[in-house]
C-alpha cells in the first residue's frame, strides 16, 4: 500500500456531481472520501487530514463558506470551491475565506484535473517530520563525530519586521507567527526574497498557480488584499510594517518604510 497516497475530500450535495468528482480525483491517484454534509465534512477533515478538499457552496446543512472558514482554521489542505453561483461577489467571498480556487458549474473534469495539478506543483508544508536517526551500520565513533558547522540558513528571509522561513513555511512578525493561508504564504515568500522587484500579476500567476492562469488575475488581487490586511494588523505609527505597493498597470512590490526613511535622509 502506498502510504504517501494523497487524500481528497469531496463535499457536494448533488449525487451526480459528487460521483463525477470522486471518479475524476480517483483517476488522479487520490484516495477519495465524499459527503453531502458540511458537518460530516469537518469530521472527515479532522480524521483523515486530506490534502485536497472540493467544496460545494450550496450544502443542505451548513453554508459552504462557513465550512471553508472552519476547515482553514485547522487544515492547510488545498480548497477548491465549486458552485453554480456565477456572481463575482460569491467568488470573492470564497477566496477571501481561504479557498485556493473557485470553479463554477458546469465544469469539465479536464479543467479540474489541470487546476489540481497546478496547485500541487506549488510548495507544500511537510507535516509529521521526525528527527534524523543514525544510519544502520555506522560505528558509534563515527556517529559521535562532531558535525561540520552549519551553513547559513538560506531558507530564512527577512524584511523589516517580517521573517519568512521557506523550509518550515512559517511567516512571523517580530518573532510571532502569522496565520497565513498556503496561497498568502507563497505570495509573501515569492516577493520578500526580491523586495524591490515589481512582480506582474501574470508572472505571479505563473509562479504560484502555474501555467495557463493568465486570465485569472483576480485571484492575485484577492489574495494580495487578504495578505495586506493580515500584515497591516501589526502596523503601528511607531513600528510600521513593510507593505505591498501596487504599481499601477504592472503589479506589486514589497517596500520597507524604514529603508525608505533612510533613503530620504541620505
Amino acid at each position: 500500500m502506498d502510504t504517501a497516497q494523497r487524500v481528497a475530500l469531496v463535499v457536494e450535495d448533488d449525487a451526480d456531481i459528487r460521483e463525477l468528482l470522486t471518479h475524476s480525483l480517483a483517476m488522479q491517484g487520490f484516495a477519495v472520501h465524499s459527503t453531502s454534509s458540511g458537518h460530516t465534512a469537518l469530521e472527515i477533515v479532522r480524521q483523515q487530514t486530506p490534502d485536497l478538499v472540493t467544496l460545494d457552496l450550496g450544502l443542505p446543512d451548513l453554508d459552504g463558506v462557513e465550512v471553508c472558514r472552519r476547515i482553514r482554521q485547522e487544515s492547510d489542505a488545498y480548497i477548491v470551491m465549486i458552485s453554480a453561483r456565477v456572481d463575482e461577489i460569491d467568488r470573492l467571498i470564497g477566496l477571501e475565506t481561504g479557498a485556493d480556487d473557485y470553479l463554477t458549474k458546469p465544469f469539465s473534469p479536464r479543467e479540474l484535473h489541470a487546476r489540481v495539478n497546478a496547485m500541487f506543483r506549488r510548495p507544500r508544508q511537510s507535516n509529521g517530520s521526525t528527527p534524523d536517526r543514525p544510519t544502520a551500520g555506522v560505528s558509534p565513533t563515527a556517529a559521535q563525530a562532531p558535525e561540520p558547522a552549519e551553513a547559513p540558513d538560506e531558507s530564512l528571509v527577512t524584511l523589516g519586521r517580517i521573517s519568512v522561513d521557506t523550509d518550515s513555511r512559517i511567516a512571523a512578525i517580530d518573532g510571532q507567527e502569522v496565520e497565513l493561508t498556503r496561497t498568502e504564504f507563497d505570495l509573501l515568500a515569492t516577493r520578500i526574497d526580491k523586495p524591490r522587484r515589481v512582480w506582474g500579476r501574470d508572472v505571479l500567476l505563473r509562479t504560484i498557480w502555474g501555467e495557463g492562469w493568465t486570465e485569472d488575475e483576480h485571484l492575485v488581487e484577492v489574495h494580495v488584499g487578504n495578505l495586506r490586511r493580515k500584515l497591516g494588523r501589526a502596523a503601528t505609527p511607531a513600528a510600521p510594517m513593510p507593505f505591498i505597493r501596487t504599481v499601477r498597470g504592472v503589479g506589486y512590490r514589497m517596500e520597507d518604510p524604514a529603508q525608505l526613511d533612510v533613503q530620504r535622509t541620505c
